[in-house]
């Protein structure tokens, strides 16, 4: 169908959300990117952040994603993630400790920052579905 994309977070472990939406904002290494039907056909790579689904009911969808792939061609987007999370399965507490505990770690590698940017990217995804 014209007006549609078909749409499939996935997650190393499960299918996190699958439907039909008019609209998927995802953030790339290039930046955010707004997707509509009839986009062009892509492959990015993501990077932790923030997804939004918003489907043709006029309900939006939030998700955390780390680093992964952006997948569109005929109206079918395709998100692949190591790990994914639902805003709504987001325990908020428990993130922004994560979040605190791993700004007070005092670790400045690769690991330490991906930690930190993980935890801002769940808080964000709660706060932005609410």
């Amino acid at each position: 169908m014209a007006g549609q994309l078909h749409v499939e977070l996935v997650a190393a472990d499960r299918i996190v959300w699958s439907g039909e939406a008019k609209m998927v904002i995802a953030r790339t290494t290039e930046g955010d990117v707004g997707i509509l039907p009839g986009h062009a056909p892509m492959l990015s790579l993501l990077v932790d952040g923030v997804v939004d689904v918003q489907t043709n009911e006029g309900e939006t969808w939030v998700a955390a994603v780390d680093a992964g792939f952006l997948s569109v061609a005929n109206n079918r987007v395709s998100i692949l993630s190591e790990h994914a999370e639902m805003s709504h399965e987001i325990d908020l507490e428990k993130a922004r400790h994560d979040l605190e505990r791993a700004k007070a770690s005092g670790e400045h590698g690769d690991e330490a920052s991906a930690a930190v940017t993980r935890a801002e990217a769940r808080i964000r995804a709660v706060e932005k579905a609410s």
